[in-house]
């Protein structure tokens, strides 16, 4: 009795056929990066004036070459009571939540206006920014690498 002969099938898979690859989340939380443009220090009379605004522009720009969906959250308060002895509390004016999306390579600028009513030294860093690639299905967006802390002094004149 012959055994039938048996053949070894190949997958072949092309080699110019390019694998998406997932993002790490180390990528995905340095989708976007951030920074905060705004005066080193700032004149105000408070006995003119209570309040002090001040124009902030936070810069964003997308360090990859998808389209992201970006939201800034400018609710978040430092938790800490040390955080609030040294830098103070302030508030930003308006619009507390953006939504947008940046196309590969886009940077964005979005003016922001902060609001003081003492004199002091304030971080300006509090916006939260997160990220998520448009085509990805999550439910959530990643949190973006914050930078250093960003301080402004109110003076009173």
């Amino acid at each position: 009795q012959e055994l039938p002969e048996t053949v070894l099938l190949k997958f072949l898979r092309p080699e110019n056929t390019p694998v998406p690859a997932r993002p790490t989340p180390e990528q995905l939380s340095n989708l976007i990066k951030t920074s905060l443009h705004y005066p080193e220090s700032f004149n105000h009379s408070f006995h003119q004036k209570s309040l002090c605004l001040v124009p902030v522009t936070l810069l964003l720009s997308n360090c990859s070459q998808a389209v992201v969906d970006v939201m800034i959250d400018l609710r978040h308060k430092p938790t800490s009571s040390e955080a609030l002895e040294i830098h103070g509390s302030f508030t930003w004016l308006g619009q507390t939540q953006y939504k947008l999306q940046l196309k590969g390579q886009e940077v964005y600028s979005l003016q922001l206006k902060a609001c003081f009513v003492h004199t002091g030294v304030y971080n300006l860093g509090t916006p939260r920014v997160f990220a998520k690639l448009v085509d990805q299905v999550t439910l959530f967006e990643t949190s973006q690498q914050n930078s250093m802390p960003a301080l402004i002094i109110i003076n009173n004149i």
